[in-house]
């Protein structure tokens, strides 16, 4: 990208910023989103982010890159792997950005080791709600907005330019597969292999897993390895969820294993038809990606296409249930045995994080990140589960607010990208209510930007 072409968008975007309404909320002028919960439109112009989709610059010999906020990890990939380096956590998705990621959160098949992506950033430029640009590091006099960032999902501010540290990554990825026909087993395998970071004598460098049914599970274990040979290709024809039933082994690139889960989105294309071997023969490869599959869910929530069709079949509307939850891996299992009993959704994804050891320096060895507060040294487990239920009449979000209590009952806690029913004492509650009343005094106090609460629950 360059600093003047990234001077120029940061002149852009204060410029825009100027251009909002004195009385006006400030939000972005963003056509795309990786969130699954509708949002009020916006009758103002937005910030104008269009000039900070690329990465600055990369040092290979300290392993960090520069990037500006709203670089997807599609290119912030496309970057660093010429340098044998990537990001400590790449989450799943082409078009999620390094922000994003950041103040909402990501994760991936890393995570068990390296944490969250906003634990591998050393500082952050923020554009907060007064129209101020500031550096936050782990240190500094905006050390509590650094540590108030993740989870603020735009509330406190919009990040500018990110220093993130990267990893060295080889060219290969070599696959094992594990079936368990009980879930306590695959727990008691996760928990074991998250400790040891091996498996029978080999590496551990990707850990995730997939639940079919309560009797048929998989863990996926990477291992990075330089060995040359042939390797799979899941960007065509081939599925790689399905895969991992009919495989015990299997080899990708670094590159298709970082996207792996892009081409059918997770498992999500087959509500488009994007897996029926008969359409995928004439579906053009270009098409078979997150973004696209996008574009459709944006058609289907304009025009209720999906309600629509049931209707026709005479079928209830359907009830979103899109969400990523964590639980205590202790919990895990208990978990999704209840899941797959009461909510009628399956495939589901399971992937083990623990917070970064040692943490930042200046963390808080307690709560280092208020707003999403994790605790230190133990392991939790992300449940990933995409699709909709039957409507329940009489009772919006039926399904998701029973999942919530279950959540809160295992002492979890669920990312916000989507629809969330909590009240504001178990908002406060979930997501650090007062940290984050002190953060808003600070960083936004004309209250130019919308709060959590109404943003991530009242859905304005």
């Amino acid at each position: 990208m360059g600093g003047a072409a990234f001077d120029q968008g940061v002149s852009d975007l204060l410029a825009s910023y100027r251009a909002i309404p004195p009385h006006a909320t400030v939000r972005l002028a963003k056509k795309t989103s990786n969130l699954f919960r509708k949002r009020a439109a916006n009758p103002h112009p937005g910030l104008d982010v269009s000039g900070l989709d690329r990465v600055i610059s990369v040092d290979p010999e300290a392993r960090t890159a520069d990037v500006a906020g709203m670089c997807t990890y599609e290119n912030l990939v496309a970057a660093t792997l010429p340098y044998g380096l990537a990001p400590l956590v790449v989450p799943q998705l082409k078009t999620i950005t390094l922000g994003g990621a950041v103040t909402g959160l990501g994760i991936e098949s890393t995570s068990f080791r390296s944490g969250l992506p906003h634990e591998s950033v050393l500082e952050i430029d923020i554009l907060t709600g007064d129209g101020e640009i500031l550096t936050a590091t782990p240190t500094n006099e905006h050390a509590d907005l650094f540590y108030g960032f993740p989870n603020s999902y735009g509330t406190l501010g919009y990040s500018v330019r990110l220093r993130i540290e990267l990893e060295p990554v080889k060219p290969y990825v070599a696959l094992r597969h594990l079936r368990f026909t009980s879930i306590t087993d695959l727990q008691s395998a996760m928990d074991t292999i998250v400790s040891s970071k091996t498996h029978d004598g080999e590496p551990v460098d990707y850990l995730d897993g997939v639940v079919f049914s309560a009797n048929e599970s998989y863990l996926t274990l990477g291992r990075q390895t330089d060995d040359n040979g042939p390797v799979s290709d899941y960007t065509g024809m081939d599925v790689f969820y399905r895969s991992i039933q009919e495989k015990t082994t299997d080899r990708l690139t670094i590159h298709d294993y970082l996207w792996r889960w892009d081409t059918d989105w997770f498992w999500c294309s087959r509500a488009f038809g994007a897996q029926n071997p008969k359409i995928r023969r004439w579906w053009p490869k270009r098409y078979l990606r997150s973004s696209f599959y996008w574009k459709l869910i944006g058609l289907d929530q304009r025009f209720d296409i999906g309600d629509r069709l049931n209707a026709r079949k005479g079928l209830p509307p359907g009830e979103r249930v899109v969400q990523d939850i964590e639980v205590p891996i202790e919990r895990t299992a208990e978990y999704v045995e209840w899941f797959l009993t009461d909510i009628p959704i399956e495939p589901i994804w399971l992937c083990p994080l623990r917070l970064r050891e040692p943490a930042l320096p200046g963390a808080d060895p307690v709560r280092p990140w208020p707003l999403y507060p994790l605790a230190p040294q133990r392991t939790y487990v992300n449940v990933g589960f995409w699709s909709a239920v039957p409507v329940t009449p009489g009772d919006p979000g039926h399904t998701n607010k029973i999942i919530e209590r279950k959540v809160a009952e295992l002492d979890g806690h669920k990312s916000l990208y989507s629809e969330s029913f909590y009240t504001p004492e178990e908002f406060d509650e979930l997501y650090g209510g007062e940290s984050y009343r002190l953060l808003k005094k600070r960083y936004d106090p004309r209250g130019r930007l919308l709060d959590l609460y109404a943003k991530a629950v009242k859905r304005q």
